[in-house]
């Protein structure tokens, strides 16, 4: 069976409590941890967006568990410097870290002022930033000219093994193209029918034998009303098509689409449900695609109920 993690989500909570609940989450039997690394969030209802990195020395320092964080490591931030970080927590916590690296979205991008590139900028200067990351984890001296710019950079504090780089993909085409220099995939929860394709493209194009890692997004609380209601007002900004949404700078604009959205529309996306036993269904149907790990992402508040319910009666469930 897939190993079961617990995903830790920067905006929707503050770090300090985040860092509780991952805690929680390891103490009730969640396999891994993972989280997000956003500077604004989707809505004001969430209403947070503490620094990932930041956090992630305490996390792990907290708990014996992996950690990894999704990571767009070229924009608002700089790839020397993201190589610095992520080497410093895998010398730390050798063996316990890792990331999953996206082109960005212009919710987080935008805050430098510099335009916005299209989708096949995003990725050529992508896998540019990896390339340059991975040499500085070599210890070579990185002197760059491309997408941006890198002069005479050196780590002198290095892991003894690099951490691995997983491509963010939710789709097909971005599953391919990342799959050879990929050392692994992570997608998010999708109708089997669409995500089956995003797996079977990665593996088909050098991803073969290399980890496959699902993020799943589901709304779990004591009714089903309040499992509705709390996925509703949580999530409805993260529900909208890409095209309507993946260029707007501010958590007002995802507001205002948002509003149009019906829990209903929310439930096709967010598994919702009070029956822990239909959660083991859901998640029993990911592993049969041969994830090697599930994130669970409980969208809603109710965070505490979550971890333990699901300790106690799913997690044994699905082992």
């Amino acid at each position: 069976m897939s190993r079961i993690g617990f995903h830790a989500s920067h905006e929707q909570f503050p770090p300090g409590e985040l860092l509780e609940l991952v805690a929680r989450a390891r103490e009730a039997g969640f396999d891994g941890m993972m989280c997000s690394d956003h500077f604004h969030p989707w809505s004001r209802a969430q209403g947070h967006s503490g620094h990932a990195w930041s956090w992630l020395g305490a996390a792990m320092a907290r708990t014996d568990a992996t950690f990894g964080v999704v990571n767009a490591p070229v924009g608002r931030y700089h790839p020397a410097v993201i190589a610095q970080a992520a080497a410093t927590l895998a010398s730390m916590f050798p063996g316990r870290f890792w990331m999953a690296v996206g082109s960005g979205e212009a919710l987080n991008e935008c805050i430098t002022g510099e335009e916005w590139p299209s989708k096949d900028a995003r990725n050529r200067r992508l896998l540019e930033a990896v390339e340059v990351m991975r040499a500085l984890w070599r210890g070579e001296t990185v002197n760059h000219r491309g997408a941006f710019r890198v002069s005479h950079a050196q780590l002198f504090t290095r892991p003894g093994a690099p951490p691995d780089v997983h491509v963010a993909a939710l789709s097909p085409e971005t599953a391919a193209w990342g799959a050879g220099w990929a050392d692994g995939l992570i997608t998010m929860s999708q109708p089997m029918e669409t995500l089956r394709p995003i797996v079977e493209a990665f593996r088909a194009n050098g991803g073969e034998g290399k980890p496959v890692i699902l993020q799943v997004k589901l709304s779990y609380a004591r009714s089903e009303d309040d499992a509705l209601r709390g996925a509703h007002e949580q999530w409805r900004t993260n529900v909208l098509e890409a095209d309507l949404s993946e260029d707007l700078c501010t958590p007002q604009a995802y507001e205002a689409l948002g509003e149009q959205v019906a829990p209903e529309k929310v439930a096709e996306a967010v598994h919702v449900s009070a029956d822990p036993a239909r959660h083991v269904q859901w998640l029993r149907e990911y592993a049969s695609l041969g994830f090697d790990a599930l994130y669970l992402h409980n969208v809603n508040r109710w965070q505490r109920e979550f971890v333990e319910v699901f300790g106690r009666e799913v997690l044994p469930r699905l082992r």
